[in-house]
Order: structure tokens, then C-alpha cells, then sequence
């Protein structure tokens, strides 16, 4: 098997010498692919990929579909508590609860072993696949293919195809088996391939790591998972508060870690019972704005939700929903009426902070990290309350 290091060098690798014969390492079509595909088969060969892995290769062709859909996506740009209410159904609520009744002895495995309780677990296992009901059948090497010859994102998906490769190499899954999400995720929770090389777990003792039909392989790979992403036993993840009309809207950042009885004096309660006035340190997430509903955010959201999936909006939701598996009530909508921007909106406030000097990062119609960050500091300038969320008011004064 090829170690962490090695798959990094041959994808940097392959950065630079896949395409030689059209001088390109990148397209956005078919031209020059076949020649990546070689590029591919080389690299992988001389670190150790197996022929039956490498003849995989054999039936893949470039699949523009996958490069309409990776560009297609907007799901990211609803407002939480649309996503939220969609997602955290009563069926899920009332599945994954009988799931965790139904797989404790394993849960209790789980949990000792890697210190990832079995509500944290059960709500990737319903988001990402309704408990293993939609894996998915597309071929994953076509899909990793495609996206790594495409120069949109080939840094992420490169490595990701010489994992899937290796996967079929030591003999976790066949070459028929190398089937998944459209983008390359395999199995119940949806791992990519390098996730799935380096964290799954054989939890059933049966000398594989399949995260297809395993239960117990994949919730120990789902917590090991997490472990790696910096989850810590025994501490939180997101708990709703309410907030006051009125308090230093700028210091509500997930960047920004204050104890909790800070959080306290600025007049920020809990929902359920009292939040402790400890020094225990916490962000204030506002998916909404200041208007919206409100958590404190712990290092366990900061670190393992946001590293398991970037998107503020889709790990908000995830968090909700295992502390509603662990009996949290349904969430508050907030303070008052917000009015979210559709995803047209959103590009066209991207596209508007761009042309004033702003970094958005990629201008995408969601709003990320780099968007948030800069209707922060516009906000700021104008003199609004800075709590990074642009509604349309903000984008009617920005006009």
C-alpha cells in the first residue's frame, strides 16, 4: 500500500507531468485526456499499484456529465434553517435513533475506542446517505478521472484517484465495487478514496474495510475519521443559545474563541438551562445573522465538522442533528424575520464585493468563508452590526 507521503508525491507529480504530449496539465474536455490516463498508469505503476488496479483504468473515459454537475452545484446556498428543516426530518430523527438502540453494543465499541459518541456518528450516516440506503452507483474512477484531468480542482482530485486505485490494489474493494457519489465518495458516510485508504477501519474482523455494506466497518471509519480531524472525547460540539437585540455583533465569528462567561456578559443564555459562566472557550455561529438562530460553536465543530465538509451551512446542519439525536429540541428560528439571498443574489453580491477589492474566494453563489469574512469587514466599514451574514437588506445598501 502506498503511505500518506508517497500518494502526496505522485499526485504533485502528476501535476507536472501528466498531459507532457499537449503541454497541458489540465482541460476542460476530452482533448488530452487519454494522454493524463497514461500519465496516471505511469505514476501509479512505479509507486506500487497492482495490474489488476491498473488494468480499472481500461474502461474509463472522460465523463463531461461530471464536470456540468461539479459546476451545477447550489444546494450550499440555502439559508440554514432551509437546508436544516429539509434534512433534519422526523424520520430521520426517529431512524437514527432506533439505529442507535439497534447497533449499541457496537456504538459502545466505537465510543470507547475512539471517543466519538453515536449521535455525532449517526447524523453523517443520515445526511450523507440515508443510513445506507443511497450510496450510489457511478463509476468512481471515471468520475476522479474526469475531475482530476478538469482544471477547475485537479490539486484535490488527483490524489484522490491514486488512493482509489491503491484501495483496489490491497483488496478493500474490486474494481466493480469502485462505485459511489458522482464525485468520488464511497460507501454509507461517503468517504473519499484517500480518506478511505488511510482512516477505514476493519471493525468486523473479516480482513477488509468495506464501507459499503459493513455496519461496524463504518462506524468505527466514520469516528476514526473524526478522531483524525481533531475530535476530542467527552466535550461538545454546538449547543443552541439565545442571543440579546444588542452586543458586539463583530466578536460572533467561528474564528474567534471566547470562555463562556464571557459570552455570559455580553447577555448570550442556553435554551435548554443555564450556559455556564466557565472558562470553558467557545465561538458564536450566526448561520443567519444576528437575527437568526444561534450556537455556540465548540473546538469540535471548529475542527472535525468543518475539516469533514468546509461548508458552514451543510456542518451546521450535521451538529444540529446529532444534538437533536441526543435530545436537543428543534431549533428556534431567531429574533426576527431574516431574508436570506437566493443563490442568483449571492453571485451577484460576490461579484459586486470583487469589484470593490473584496477576496470571495471563488465566486460560486454560497457563502463561504471568504464571502462571510468580506461582509465583515464591509459591514464594518458601513457601520452596520458586523455579524457576516448578508441579507437583503445588506445587499440593497450595498447596491
Amino acid at each position: 500500500m502506498m503511505n500518506r507521503r508517497r500518494l502526496a508525491a505522485a499526485a504533485s507529480l502528476l501535476l507536472l507531468t501528466t498531459g507532457a504530449a499537449s503541454a497541458a496539465s489540465c482541460g476542460n474536455s476530452a482533448a488530452g485526456f487519454d494522454d493524463f490516463l497514461k500519465g496516471v498508469r505511469k505514476e501509479a505503476a512505479a509507486n506500487g499499484i497492482s495490474k489488476v488496479a491498473l488494468a480499472a483504468l481500461d474502461r474509463v473515459s472522460y465523463d463531461p456529465a461530471i464536470v456540468k454537475r461539479d459546476r451545477a452545484q447550489s444546494v450550499f446556498s440555502q439559508s440554514f434553517l432551509e437546508f436544516s428543516t429539509r434534512m433534519v426530518s422526523d424520520y430521520r430523527i426517529k431512524q437514527g435513533t432506533a439505529l442507535i438502540q439497534k447497533y449499541r453494543p457496537v456504538f459502545d465499541r466505537v465510543e470507547k475506542q475512539f471517543g466519538v459518541p453515536a449521535p455525532v456518528i449517526v447524523a453523517f450516516w443520515a445526511l450523507e446517505t440515508d443510513f445506507g440506503a443511497n450510496i450510489g452507483d457511478s463509476p468512481t474512477l471515471q468520475a476522479l478521472a474526469t475531475l482530476s484531468w478538469d482544471c477547475r480542482r485537479p490539486e484535490k482530485f488527483r490524489p484522490q484517484l491514486l488512493s482509489a486505485l491503491d484501495l483496489i490494489s490491497r483488496g478493500d474493494l474490486t474494481p466493480e465495487e469502485m462505485r459511489g457519489a458522482w464525485a468520488g465518495e464511497i460507501g454509507q458516510t461517503q468517504f473519499l478514496p484517500q480518506d478511505y485508504d488511510e482512516s477505514a477501519v476493519d471493525f468486523d474482523g473479516d480482513g477488509r474495510r468495506d464501507l459499503r455494506t459493513s455496519i461496524p466497518d463504518v462506524l468505527a471509519s466514520t469516528a476514526n475519521l473524526l478522531r483524525k480531524h481533531g475530535w476530542q472525547p467527552g466535550q461538545p460540539w454546538l449547543q443552541e443559545v439565545q442571543v440579546p437585540s444588542n452586543m458586539p455583533w463583530a466578536e460572533a465569528d467561528i474564528a474567534i474563541a471566547y470562555p463562556r462567561s464571557q459570552w455570559v456578559k455580553w447577555g448570550v443564555k442556553g435554551t435548554v438551562k443555564p450556559l455556564k459562566a466557565d472558562k470553558f472557550p467557545a465561538a458564536l455561529l450566526l448561520p443567519m445573522g444576528r437575527n437568526g438562530p444561534a450556537f455556540l460553536a465548540y473546538e469540535n465543530f471548529t475542527t472535525a465538522y468543518l475539516k469533514w465538509n468546509e461548508s458552514l451551512i451543510y456542518s451546521a446542519t450535521a451538529a444540529y442533528l446529532a444534538t437533536r439525536l441526543a435530545g436537543a429540541p428543534t431549533v428556534s428560528p431567531g429574533n426576527g424575520q431574516v431574508v436570506p439571498l437566493a443563490y442568483k443574489e449571492i453571485l451577484q453580491l460576490q461579484k459586486i464585493l470583487v469589484a470593490k477589492g473584496y477576496d470571495v474566494g471563488e465566486v460560486d453563489g454560497k457563502l463561504g468563508k471568504s464571502t462571510r469574512a468580506a461582509v465583515k469587514a464591509v459591514q464594518i466599514k458601513m457601520g452596520l452590526p458586523a455579524d457576516s451574514y448578508p441579507d437583503a437588506a445588506f445587499l440593497a445598501a450595498l447596491r
